[in-house]
């Protein structure tokens, strides 16, 4: 029996997608130590042990700040190189790896520092077993 929806699936545990099709982010923070992680459903705090019953779900700022990235220029069998692999800080938390887009390929276009929003786009055309496509996260640079 297959299941087709005409809903994306989430690719990652910190991306919900509801009922209308709208992906956000969720995230999790310790009433306790203040430490943000990118998922729903941590059992402690990794920064001060604090235990789930610490932890609050919230939605994260979809902007933030470019910590680090690399230009990837070397990949699997299926992915387009050269791709820009960023971390950002999001604002008011937590830190998140994916692809940079729609910024050049050179060192001015990734410097650490520049601004970023994070947008929602297809996971490179990926489907389950069934048929049913996947969506990703992304960052864009804002303008200036």
């Amino acid at each position: 029996m297959t299941t087709t929806t005409e809903l994306p699936r989430a690719a990652f545990p910190f991306i919900v997608v509801d009922d209308m099709g709208r992906p956000a982010l969720t995230a999790q923070r310790c009433t306790k130590c203040g430490a943000t992680y990118p998922d729903s459903e941590r059992m402690a705090c990794g920064k001060c042990g604090a235990r789930a019953d610490a932890l609050e779900a919230f939605s994260p700022a979809m902007e933030g700040t470019l910590h680090s990235a690399v230009i990837v220029r070397r990949g699997f069998p299926g992915v387009e190189v050269p791709f820009i692999s960023a971390v950002v800080d999001l604002d008011g938390g937590p830190t998140l790896k994916g692809t940079l887009r729609h910024s050049g390929f050179e060192l001015d276009d990734i410097q650490q520092g520049r601004r970023v929003k994070v947008v929602f786009d297809d996971a490179l055309g990926r489907q389950d077993k069934n048929g049913n496509s996947y969506i990703a996260h992304h960052f864009e640079p804002l303008s200036a």
